[in-house]
């Protein structure tokens, strides 16, 4: 571990491998860039508004109520996934800083105490990884083990086709075809979308503790210029805030309509299993897909939750230096940084919500509101 390089890049490079497969990573194509630009603009043409608005067309002009229901929520989910795509397509510029911003960070980590750090981080990661990688193949396996299980000829999802598919097999296949595809680019959306925010807020909180065990140990040893450790320490402080502000920045009106997304689809999922739903496979399908929604923000949560935290804690940090025996210029700038310190670093989703872990149990109880209307609308 002690000899191991600290590469905070190496935990994005799956995203950059998901927005190229979603052609929003023209800045980092080289050659056949015209032949790039045109796959990206008919793809996102065919999948993120095509897919969307012919579920949307389908909205309550099924066969069934399940199907009705099934509609919704994917639907609900499709539309708000293409609109966070766009807005981290029209964003994407702010990763570069970001990147960065990593790369001066992971610079400044050295020692046995942070590199252990380091080794929980790439736990933490994987675990993440992982997590996301597990939602999306049990929620995609159940609505294709729904699907199959049809006695009758269908969809996998309720939508709208402008052919016949129902009495052609030529048009049925296209248009599962369709689907099929469309729901693998909107899973890679989904990846992209929602694990991005919560593996740079676990970054962030990695290298806040990394600064808190770089500023205990300042002045410790004599042979080191205590003064300008500390310097060197206030800057990082400085790029950890710009960090925070850049991540804040591009996921704050995404993480604004997952919220939203998140408690309506629970409460409609919840609805129908109780209410509406008899088909097994469906309903399934639809408890996977209830369970899905709040995992996929939980994490983001629980960063932002461990940023706040830890970036509330620096003042300790300071305060545990060997900062007595210091001269006066030391303690000034020392209590100029423990003043900015204490100013909290919350992360905003859409100027509302906190990227906390209490605005995950808010959704939660957003979603339950929901449920007792339609409760009493049943009465």
């Amino acid at each position: 571990m002690s000899d191991e390089a600290i590469d905070s890049l190496s935990f994005i490079k799956s995203h950059w491998t998901a927005w190229w497969m979603l052609g929003v990573a023209h800045k980092r194509v080289q050659s056949f860039r015209g032949l790039y630009l045109c796959c990206s603009v008919v793809l996102n043409v065919l999948f993120t508004v095509g897919y969307p608005l012919h579920l949307g067309l389908s909205l309550f002009h099924n066969r069934s109520l399940t199907e009705d229901i099934l509609n919704l929520t994917t639907f609900a989910t499709c539309f708000a996934c293409s609109a966070k795509c766009l807005l981290y397509a029209y964003n994407i510029g702010k990763v570069a800083r970001i990147e960065q911003l990593l790369r001066l960070l992971d610079e400044r980590a050295s020692g046995i105490e942070q590199r252990a750090i380091y080794g929980q981080l790439k736990v933490q990661l994987r675990t993440i990884l992982y997590a996301f990688i597990a939602i999306y193949m049990l929620c995609g396996l159940f609505a294709e083990l729904s699907f199959i299980s049809k006695e009758e000829r269908g969809l996998m999802y309720p939508a709208y086709f402008p052919f016949d598919w129902l009495n052609s097999t030529r048009n049925y296949y296209i248009a599962n075809v369709y689907q099929i595809v469309g729901v693998s680019f909107q899973l890679v959306q989904n990846y992209a979308n929602d694990c991005f925010p919560a593996v740079v807020l676990c970054l962030i909180s990695s290298h806040v503790k990394m600064l808190y065990s770089r500023f205990e140990d300042i002045g410790r040893d004599p042979s080191i210029d205590a003064e300008k450790q500390l310097e060197d320490c206030i800057t990082d402080h400085k790029r950890l805030l710009e960090l925070f502000r850049c991540i804040e920045g591009f996921m704050s009106l995404p993480m604004f309509i997952q919220f939203t997304i998140a408690a309506l689809n629970v409460c409609i999922s919840v609805a129908a299993l109780v209410f509406f739903v008899n088909e097994p496979m469906a309903r399934i399908y639809l408890l996977f897909y209830g369970l899905a929604m709040p995992l996929e923000i939980f994490p983001s949560c629980y960063y932002g939750t461990d940023n706040e935290y830890w970036f509330g804690r620096l003042h300790y940090a300071a305060f545990s230096c060997n900062w007595p025996v210091q001269g006066r210029s030391f303690k000034r700038k020392m209590m100029l940084f423990v003043e900015r310190s204490l100013k909290r670093s919350t992360a905003i989703a859409g100027g509302m919500f906190r990227v906390h872990v209490d605005s995950f149990f808010a959704t939660l109880k957003m979603a339950y509101s929901l449920f007792t209307i339609i409760i009493r609308m049943r009465k």
